[in-house]
């Protein structure tokens, strides 16, 4: 199994060069996986069993991302972001560094990642003329983007797995991510204003583009209905006690009545409905998310994750160092399966629910795909449509997003060892009565 798992991932590392699409062959990987598991688990019963499971556990996820995409499609289709885009009226490159990496840490956490980079990437391509300094803006876009994602469940597809499957919690990661997430954007965008040439540049002119555009009818109405229904998502799950993924339906059949009642009998705006806005998601990504989750999950089943986590705690006996290591690891590996095996290598027993080590996990993951553009989602996307060389994002941009990694761990370290050791530190002030 190990092996079957070692060449379907190298099909996916190297999918470019072989020409073969990852998706594809993460579903043919799954398939013959568990076929192996079939014939060395004790019977097939058992195996049907323990795919069952997995079954169960993954559909929550895409069925999750498949609702999540579709509003934020149907957002997109309205030109519901205009709203914020409007509002960009900078010209300082300075400026503009740091207005785009706050939009996008902020617009990350409300929508996810991948989706946010895709919203950003369109916006600069009508902000900035082609340049050095819309591939610098775009970069900024992909560092924002992750750690905007990190911070809050609906924010990164490996964050809401670790929601899902119960390793964290709403209000903690929020709370215990958000500075960290913070200072792993403030530092590259500090470290960019100060020494990139393109920043210290003179000022943009902008494109007529964006005036060009015009929201469609009810847009705004859209626009509220649906980020009210991500942000709820949440909120639906502690008073209903329901999977996440109910709450994401909920808020898409909510959605999908309201498009056919506002655009009933206007034919020629089938294109702002919810069948039409279907066929425009990333089908794709989503299927690469089953095959990878049900990989994983038939090397959980076969104990294969567990024997390596023993191996990594006899080895590296400290969680932080792992779950630094994982998010170093997930520059060059999808952040996805890594976070996926975690999850099968440790349970809650090992690591209770919002423990520093799943709150590690989930920042490390998430804000370590931004050294390389090929780590993440979000750069994957932003290469694909600026057409950005892999070797310039790693002379102009990796050294930036490590120093915001290990200052974003840093912090968080820093803050949890500063609330365990205050009160202490306090008693030895021989000022305070009674110390």
């Amino acid at each position: 199994m190990v092996l079957v798992f070692a060449v379907g991932y190298a099909g996916i590392i190297f999918e470019e060069s072989l020409a073969f699409n990852k998706s594809g062959v993460a579903i043919l990987m799954a398939v013959c996986l568990w076929v192996v598991r079939s014939i060395g688990a004790p019977s097939t019963d058992v195996a049907v069993q323990e795919l069952s499971h997995t079954t169960a556990e993954v559909s929550e996820i895409v069925f999750f991302l498949l609702g999540a995409m579709t509003i934020v499609e149907i957002v997109d289709a309205h030109q519901g972001f205009k709203l914020v885009t409007d509002n960009i009226s900078t010209r300082s490159p300075k400026a503009l560094l740091w207005v785009i990496g706050i939009v996008t840490f902020f617009l990350s956490a409300i929508l996810d990642n991948l989706t946010s980079t895709i919203v950003m990437v369109s916006l600069l391509r009508k902000l900035v003329p082609p340049s050095e300094y819309r591939k610098l803006l775009g970069a900024v876009v992909v560092i924002a983007a992750n750690a905007g994602g990190a911070w809050t469940p609906i924010g990164d597809v490996t964050t809401t797995m670790l929601w899902i499957h119960g390793q964290i919690t709403t209000l903690n990661i929020m709370q215990g991510l958000f500075i960290p997430s913070a200072v792993s954007l403030a530092v590259p965008l500090a470290l960019m204003s100060l020494t990139s040439s393109e920043a210290n540049g003179s000022s943009q002119e902008s494109s007529s583009l964006l005036s060009s555009e015009q929201m469609a009818p009810r847009g705004q109405l859209v626009l509220a209905v649906g980020v009210g229904a991500l942000v709820s998502v949440p909120v639906f799950k502690a008073l209903t006690g329901l999977p996440p993924f109910m709450g994401m339906l909920l808020g898409l059949g909510i959605l999908w009545i309201l498009t056919d009642a506002i655009h009933y009998g206007e034919t020629e705006r089938q294109q702002l409905k919810v069948p039409q806005a279907l066929s425009r998601i990333d089908t794709q990504g989503i299927l690469f998310f089953l095959g990878i989750l049900l990989s994983v999950g038939s090397l959980e089943s076969a104990g294969i994750l567990r024997q390596l986590a023993n191996y990594l705690d006899a080895t590296i006996p400290n969680g932080d160092l792992i779950a630094s290591a994982i998010g170093v690891a997930s520059a060059i590996i999808d952040n996805v399966p890594l976070v996926a095996a975690t999850m099968g290598m440790y349970d809650l027993t090992s690591y209770p629910q919002d423990s520093d080590f799943w709150q590690l996990i989930a920042f490390c993951a998430g804000t370590g795909g931004s050294m390389l553009i090929i780590g993440s989602a979000a750069g994957v996307a932003f290469m694909g449509m600026e057409k950005v060389d892999f070797f310039w994002y790693t002379r102009k941009v990796s050294g930036f997003a490590l120093a915001g990694y290990a200052a974003g761990i840093m912090s968080y370290l820093a803050a949890q060892n500063l609330h365990i050791s205050l009160p202490t530190s306090l008693a030895e002030i021989p000022f305070i009565p009674g110390s």
